[in-house]
């Protein structure tokens, strides 16, 4: 039985890369592939190691029936190359803080989050990224929880072929 393994990139690891992880477990549930889909997240600091996410994510994530409370911010290492089929981003940024601790031949991991949204999905009109919420209000995570809701459902059927391969 074909795997795939997944892990969800911020910054700190404590807002947009655990929502994101709650909401691709969630989605993975609903569709019977928690044997199939192994999901993580990570951040590219150390600011957060060990802390759970942003009580702000906690809320917005919960008010929508995802779980983040037992997750905890740990920062990726280049070993995480090894351990993943992708490695998804959320922003520019943390694409290229990975690509600086990337081993040589696995470049092809990285993604961005955004690439996942259908082109059915006009809301985002062509968002490469997803806004850090952090030094806003609720809005922005409400904004990250919708962007990943819709970017974790079109990566999920882009992962159905291999896992039927």
């Amino acid at each position: 039985m074909k795997t795939v393994s997944v892990c969800f990139v911020c910054l700190g690891n404590i807002c947009r890369s655990p929502t994101a992880e709650g909401v691709m477990r969630h989605l993975v549930d609903e569709a019977r592939l928690a044997e199939r889909i192994l999901i993580d997240s990570a951040g590219t600091g150390d600011w957060h190691i060990g802390a759970p996410p942003d009580e702000r994510a906690q809320h917005a994530a919960g008010q929508r029936g995802y779980k983040l409370a037992a997750l905890r911010g740990r920062q990726i290492a280049a070993a995480d190359f090894e351990r993943f089929d992708l490695l998804i981003a959320m922003d520019d940024k943390n694409v290229a803080a990975l690509r600086q601790i990337c081993p040589p031949g696995q470049r092809d991991k990285i993604r961005l989050l955004m690439e996942f949204v259908p082109e059915a999905d006009s809301r985002w009109g062509g968002t490469r990224e997803v806004a850090d919420p952090y030094f806003g209000g609720a809005e922005g995570f409400e904004q990250v929880l919708d962007q990943c809701e819709a970017a974790c459902r079109g990566l999920i059927a882009a992962l159905r072929p291999q896992l039927l391969a």
